[in-house]
């Protein structure tokens, strides 16, 4: 070989083992993935794009429900026929049943407080039948858990279970469902269900305790609810039987308000006065359905009015939600939540996510709780304005997640609430341009870093003192400084990848990650590893100004290992201001220092670090005063 080329070859071989090397040392190492779910890609269920594996399944149930409520006694009652399809590829020789009233069962391990006055004997199950032949009671119910052995169920094939079931509805302690006042009831959980079998854990077997939320399967509803006949029934699902149930003239308003933008007084005080809304019976069964939903709940109320107006939420094929609220008209505030309600399924659809609301209707209901259900909201009265819109859109945007995406809320709460607290702080100011919703970054900053501070990728059921930061702030946040580094063109197309690929399935964690990643066409797992696998916390602060001229350096260090976006204010002799903007891509190398240049003739007095939601611990060196 000539000396000249061999010179060259060296020096390329050396420059390209250089560069294989930074290469390697800059490439991001593979999100950590427990052996359980790593074993859902290896047979195919999941795949690494983020979307369902080749093999993916999910079982499916169909329920056939009657159920009664009595308000003299606060029984609830009914029987139940349930078809179940086995789509998995195993055999199944038990299924899991869910008996959530549980919670309220003396003896019960829970982790929330219940009023001794309603403690009950909890669910009581009779006439159970498999396939038809008559089936000896579990003799084994553990809390919320009720096994029961079946005839070997294989793969496609199908089972029947029939049941009667009954418990009194709690009264002085409301977690998410109980006597709201002695004339209205919100009623949920109230059913046997069968428990999610997946490809990641077999049988859902986690209890329900009170703290963690739930993890259903996608099923189909029929639902006939017996009730006085002065009482009228809001629910999941459609109503089936509106001019059976109701006098004509509010059969008519309930027409006109699904085709109207105004407000429509479907039920007044006056009409309550009058007591001559429903069909003069001494019960009414009320029919509802709905098709591939989690969850079915019902409201029911003697004195409540309802307002209503509807939305178009699909432009393309004019597709129309109907927004209703059902309340005491002695709370005031809920006179103007249809506002916020129909505004909220508006900006959902068209804003933010930006995605057509899916469902037919959407029933916010006077209640004492802050809880979501499919298709209904059950929220407390409040005196404040913002508080009541910021709650209003939160549970409203649960719509989406985690009923429209079927996560498990039981262990990845942040699937969940980190969406809706999101959703909240970008729909609040849409609809009262007052409102800086900051929620849960107060109590960030004070955990972060600190013993109670786990990664948020601990499991939901395995917290305690970040079970609430864990689901909303820090996950909410994450969400934030991704759409602000991909910009809301390119994040709502990641996130409507992921969308499209889960909605009515069941997406983990990494599904999500994987599909953000694939929709914005870029690799983000240095930031899902940071901010949702690793321990750590958020502090920045200004080390250095200086100015040579019209040039101006600020240097900005990252003491913690937390990526934050970079919000710099500038303070000016003139007392006039500039302000910088970085977002957390200025960390994706792992540098902990950055220098923001600018240009200006002015002389720099001080500079200020932070915004609204940068996340930071330590806020004392966020001052720079130039000397």
């Amino acid at each position: 070989m000539p000396p000249l080329l061999y010179s060259f070859m060296r020096k390329y071989c050396i420059l390209w083992l250089l560069l294989a090397a930074f290469q390697q040392a800059t490439a991001q190492a593979p999100l950590y993935m427990p052996l359980t779910i790593k074993k859902a890609y290896n047979n195919q269920t999941r795949s690494y794009s983020g979307a369902p594996g080749a093999r993916y399944w999910q079982n499916k149930a169909g329920y056939d429900i009657k159920v009664a409520f009595n308000p003299a006694t606060n029984e609830v009652s009914g029987s139940e026929q349930i078809g179940y399809t086995n789509n998995s590829p195993d055999t199944l020789r038990a299924v899991n049943f869910k008996l959530f009233p549980n919670l309220f069962q003396k003896g019960a391990v829970r982790n929330m407080a219940v009023s001794p006055e309603d403690l009950t004997n909890g669910v009581v199950i009779k006439n159970m039948k498999v396939n038809g032949e008559a089936k000896p009671l579990p003799v084994t119910i553990r809390g919320t858990n009720m096994p029961v052995s079946i005839p070997d169920l294989y793969p496609g094939q199908s089972v029947q279970f029939n049941l009667d079931f009954s418990y009194t509805l709690n009264e002085n302690t409301h977690i998410r469902t109980g006597v709201v006042d002695s004339g209205a009831y919100f009623i949920a959980y109230f059913f046997p269900r069968i428990a999610v079998y997946d490809d990641i854990n077999g049988w859902d077997q986690i209890p329900y305790m009170g703290t963690q939320e739930f993890y259903n399967d996608f099923s189909d509803f029929r639902v006939a609810i017996t009730v006085p006949g002065n009482y009228q029934v809001w629910a999941t699902g459609d109503l089936k039987n509106t001019a059976a149930v109701y006098n004509d003239k509010y059969v008519q308003r309930i027409a006109a308000a699904e085709k109207s933008n105004d407000i429509i007084a479907v039920i007044d005080s006056t009409d309550m006065r009058e007591g001559n809304i429903t069909r003069r019976r001494g019960a009414n069964t009320w029919q509802y359905e709905a098709a591939n939903v989690t969850d079915f709940a019902f409201a029911i109320s003697n004195h409540y009015c309802w307002n209503a107006t509807s939305v178009e939420v699909d432009a393309a094929t004019k597709r129309r939600t109907r927004v209703d609220v059902a309340f005491n008209p002695a709370h005031a505030d809920f006179f103007d939540v249809v506002h916020y309600a129909r505004a909220t399924v508006d900006k959902m659809s068209h804003h933010f996510p930006k995605w057509p609301f899916p469902y037919s209707h959407e029933t916010v209901f006077d209640g004492l709780d802050q809880m979501e259900y499919p298709m209904m909201v059950n929220d407390n009265p409040l005196a404040d304005k913002a508080q009541t819109i910021e709650l209003t859109d939160h549970e409203i945007f649960h719509t989406l997640f985690p009923f429209y995406m079927g996560t498990n809320e039981t262990q990845y709460a942040w699937m969940d609430e980190g969406w809706a607290t999101i959703g909240e702080w970008i729909i609040s100011p849409l609809i009262d341009s007052s409102i800086v919703d900051d929620y849960g970054m107060l109590p960030y900053n004070y955990i972060a870093g600190k013993q109670a501070d786990l990664p948020i990728m601990t499991p939901s059921n395995q917290t305690t003192d970040a079970y609430v930061t864990n689901s909303y702030p820090k996950p909410a946040l994450g969400y934030l400084y991704v759409k602000d580094m991909l910009g809301d063109t390119l994040f709502l197309k990641a996130l409507h990848y992921y969308m499209s690929q889960w909605n009515g399935k069941h997406p983990q964690p990494y599904d999500f990650f994987y599909c953000m990643n694939t929709g914005a066409g870029r690799n983000m797992d240095w930031f899902w590893k940071s901010w949702f696998f690793d321990n750590g916390f958020p502090d920045l602060g200004i080390t250095r100004v200086t100015q040579k001229g019209k040039q101006g350096t600020i240097e900005i260090t990252s003491t913690g290992n937390k990526p934050v976006p970079v919000d710099v204010t500038i303070y000016f002799d003139d007392n006039s201001t500039a302000k910088l903007h970085r977002s957390i891509t200025v960390w994706e190398k792992g540098n902990k220092t950055i220098s923001l240049l600018f240009s200006s003739p002015k002389k720099i007095k001080k500079v200020t670090l932070g915004s609204t939601w940068a996340a930071d611990i330590n806020q004392r060196d966020n001052t720079y005063e130039v000397k």
